[in-house]
């Protein structure tokens, strides 16, 4: 299936969208997609195809999502954790990945058409080699693009991301780039993975499950986090529309609390810093791109 959908919605579902978009839309909205395997046992399909299907789910919930006016989705595809999965499932997964984002790149036309911006997050050496470099031409291509932003997460995890955060903050202040004294909270936060876009509305889980699996764990702090026992595949849209309506109902409240968190400004010194690492990681993303498969 295609990363960009043509409009299926039908004329009820185009008006519900409608009335809920009188009312507050979350901006950044992050889905943890669980439930394929156990979805494979309910269908009596392989895990291949039920992961295959939800990439496809994947691909139709970024369209809804640009219907209501959401700006940016965050997806977790691939946990670091998951490799410890059988190593068929995980090369099943790895295959999956390898067509997806050829799709991607065939689809390119159509995705600077739409607007949108792709980034993945996550440790990509863990990744296979011509993985990385499919995932950094996508990237490289789409960096300029504005109107939706979709980050994947693969081979992600919150504490592997903080780590990396904090090993990039040590670097700036061994070369003299930054003080130790200016290391504080503000700056770890523009060190993360998801440091260009907007801050995190709501966190969605399918599946059943309430635990949120070592995902996005610092940017969740003051978030809206909805369950729902649909699996992954099986997510549908008037699912969507009813955690839309949650976060509305929730809205003020949460709203008076985050208003009163104070967000300092960077210092000149802090701007230089993460100005390199922009250019270093946009660096460390050319590299892969020049690397054979």
């Amino acid at each position: 299936m295609s990363w960009i959908l043509s409009n299926s919605l039908t004329f009820f579902q185009k008006f519900c969208i409608n009335v809920l978009k009188c009312g507050p839309i979350p901006q950044h909205v992050a889905f943890i997609m669980d439930g394929n395997r156990r979805y494979a046992k309910q269908q009596q399909i392989d895990k291949q195809t039920a992961h295959s299907r939800g990439f496809d789910k994947l691909a139709e919930t970024l369209q809804w999502c640009l219907e209501l006016g959401i700006r940016e989705v965050t997806m977790y595809a691939f946990s670091i954790e998951n490799f410890k999965r059988s190593p068929e499932e995980v090369d099943a997964l790895m295959n999956l990945a390898r067509e997806k984002y050829a799709r991607l790149m065939e689809e390119k036309d159509k995705l600077m058409a739409e607007g949108v911006r792709i980034s993945v997050i996550g440790n990509l050496d863990l990744l296979p080699q011509d993985i990385r470099k499919s995932i950094a031409e996508a990237m490289i291509m789409t960096r300029n693009n504005n109107r939706l932003f979709l980050n994947v997460a693969m081979a992600y995890t919150a504490r592997d991301e903080i780590t990396t955060a904090i090993k990039e903050i040590t670097n700036g202040v061994n070369v003299g780039v930054l003080d130790s004294e200016d290391i504080d909270e503000e700056l770890l936060n523009h060190c993360l993975y998801t440091n260009r876009g907007h801050k995190i509305d709501v966190i969605i889980r399918t599946s059943g499950e309430t635990r949120l699996s070592d995902f996005l764990l610092w940017q969740a702090g003051f978030v809206n986090i909805f369950t729902t026992n649909v699996l992954w595949p099986s997510f549908s849209i008037w699912q969507l529309l009813g955690m839309i309506f949650k976060y509305q109902r929730n809205y003020y409240e949460l709203k008076n609390i985050t208003d009163q968190i104070k967000v300092k400004e960077l210092s000149i010194k802090k701007e230089i810093f993460l100005d390199k690492l922009v250019l270093y990681r946009m660096a460390i993303l050319e590299q892969y791109t020049t690397v054979c498969s």
